[in-house]
């Protein structure tokens, strides 16, 4: 069966980055909600993604959606003996600003405000881009790497571990920056393969 591809010529398109919240459009189409299967269901992990056409289309492939679920739960939400959440949503709101994902930019870069009350330097990164002075070190050092790793995987190294160390962090914050900003480098071209972003209504 050929996939038919959705073309939007009216969609309401979001001309900057932003911290407000968008809506998503696919290009292809997403399991309706009312035919979800149980397992389908099972791989969302929370109900509530059911409402959502990126995950209903990623419902397509269960295994992978459900693997790939719980692997952001936990690089986001397990805080255990880590960094903060507000500098892991920096690590994944700079890894969209670099790669032009302005869905995924809003939606971390919200949670960075929301984590930290920083609003003003969160905004500054969403208008100036990625070499924008967030206003400390460690902020500033979690973006570097955050890019560094998202540019050219491979030339991530030595240099900017140092940098993080010389900001404070330890193994564990280190490496839940690293794991924020791969997430996202890794999801953000999922997104932009699959669909487009669209500002609300009610925002218009």
């Amino acid at each position: 069966m050929t996939a038919i591809v959705t073309e939007y010529d009216e969609l309401a398109r979001p001309e900057a980055f932003t911290q407000r919240g968008l809506g998503w459009v696919p290009w292809l189409a997403p399991v309706a909600e009312d035919d979800l299967t149980d397992l389908q269901r099972d791989a969302l992990i929370e109900p509530a993604r059911a409402k959502m056409p990126y995950f209903r289309l990623l419902a397509r492939d269960p295994e992978a959606l459900r693997a790939r679920t719980l692997t952001d739960l936990d690089i986001f939400f397990n805080v255990t003996g880590g960094i903060g959440r507000a500098e892991r949503e920096v690590a994944a709101a700079a890894t969209s600003r670099l790669n032009g994902c302005i869905f995924c930019a809003s939606v971390h870069a919200a949670a960075a405000t929301r984590e930290s009350g920083r609003e003003a330097d969160v905004q500054r990164l969403l208008d100036e881009g990625v070499a924008a002075d967030l206003g400390d070190e460690t902020w500033n050092a979690v973006v570097a790497a955050s890019v560094a790793l998202a540019e050219t995987p491979l030339d991530f190294g030595t240099a900017d571990i140092e940098r993080l160390r010389a900001a404070g962090l330890g193994d564990a914050e280190i490496v839940d920056v690293i794991g924020g900003a791969a997430f996202f480098n890794w999801a953000n071209r999922l997104m932009l393969s699959l669909g487009e972003p669209e500002v609300p209504a009610r925002q218009r």
